[in-house]
């Protein structure tokens, strides 16, 4: 028994001496005299050592094994990561809004698709349609037409059995078209893009502002080629004044005459003469209702094109143009007293109308490209 107490006796002082046993007052091999004051240190006071000159790495092996980051000692808190430096947003990054340079340690890095593009004039085309009867009853459709562009904006202010010379403000006889609607008044008011003009150049002795001349006579062709000429150039005059972009001027080629081919020959002929010299563009809608081939040759049926088939206005392969009692007019409705724009779906009209929005459509992408 006696032998049995001192193994024990001996054992426990050798554990005491190296360690094993943890005793408060027996210092620990390699223990400070710091560690040791009332039994233990603190928290501060650890984490302090540990950190001194990177001591306390290698004393947080155990067992051979290090730990992931920094060393942190039995009864540590461990330490909080550095925070990264603070990035500033960017409205402080760049001070200037001015557009002056900023220094180049501020300026933030844009990828090249991020710029963004100059600022532009986003307000929508617009389009003004005037003329005679042929543009009353066409102004609905081509209106209908012209707004599926992009939004275009249009105007449609027509009148029946007009002249060029209706449409010019410095005329003082009695005229059907007011001066509000006077094509210079109407581009200061309205700002149009493109203004496109309908006329079938009907006789001149039915408008006071043709002054009686006589129909198909030399004098009627010289007078209303100076009347085509001096409403562009109103148009342009009024622009200018009023500090505005000249708009397009379009000038729509006329159908075949039933009853005198010529005289459409040669009012297109005003038209295809005059555009190049001032800059104007044309129309053909004329070339729409028109046999293949037979430019100014009337007809009243043509073969039906897919829109017609589509549309259930096909019969027997051909679609109607003209009322049999009105070998000029497109609208298949009864007539009015007075002129109204067609209340009905009628080839005709549909022709015209898209022959003009085709060629409005590439003024309009020209005039984006400018």
């Amino acid at each position: 028994m006696r032998a049995w107490l001192c193994v024990l006796l001996v054992g426990a002082t050798v554990a005491v001496g190296y360690g094993w046993i943890p005793d408060g007052t027996l210092p620990l091999p390699g223990a400070t005299a710091d560690a040791r004051t009332d039994g233990a240190g603190t928290d501060g006071a650890e984490a302090g050592d540990a950190g001194t000159d990177g001591a306390g790495a290698g004393e947080a092996e155990t067992d051979g094994a290090r730990a992931d980051g920094p060393a942190v000692a039995r009864g540590e808190r461990p330490r909080p990561e550095p925070e990264p430096p603070r990035q500033e947003p960017l409205a402080e990054q760049v001070k200037e809004a001015d557009g002056s340079p900023a220094p180049k340690d501020a300026r933030p890095v844009r990828d090249a698709g991020s710029a963004e593009p100059a600022a532009r004039d986003r307000r929508p085309a617009r389009v003004l349609y005037l003329g005679d009867s042929l543009a009353v009853e066409t102004r609905d459709e081509v209106g209908r037409r012209v707004r599926h562009l992009d939004g275009t904006a249009y105007r449609g202010e027509p009148y029946p059995g007009t002249l060029p010379c209706d449409y010019l403000e410095d005329r003082g006889a009695r005229s059907p078209v007011p001066e509000r609607h006077k094509a210079a008044a109407l581009v200061r008011s309205f700002r149009p893009t493109v203004v496109v003009l309908q006329f079938w150049g009907r006789p001149a002795g039915r408008t006071p502002c043709a002054d009686g001349v006589e129909a198909g006579t030399p004098a009627y062709y010289a007078r209303y080629t100076a009347d085509t000429e001096a409403l562009t150039g109103q148009i342009a005059s009024a622009a200018r004044r009023a500090g505005l972009a000249a708009p397009a001027v379009m000038w729509v080629l006329q159908g075949p005459d039933a009853t005198a081919p010529d005289r459409v020959r040669r009012v297109n002929g005003i038209y295809q003469t005059l555009a190049p010299r001032t800059g104007d563009l044309l129309a053909d809608a004329g070339r729409a209702v028109s046999r293949p081939g037979a430019r100014y040759t009337w007809t009243r049926h043509l073969p039906c094109n897919q829109e017609e088939r589509a549309d259930g206005h096909c019969e027997d392969g051909r679609a109607t143009l003209h009322r049999a009692d009105d070998p000029l007019h497109f609208c298949l409705a009864p007539a009015a007293d007075t002129p109204r724009p067609c209340p009905r779906p009628s080839p005709g009209v549909s022709r015209y109308a898209a022959a003009i929005t085709a060629a409005v459509s590439t003024a309009l992408a020209a005039h984006a490209a400018s």
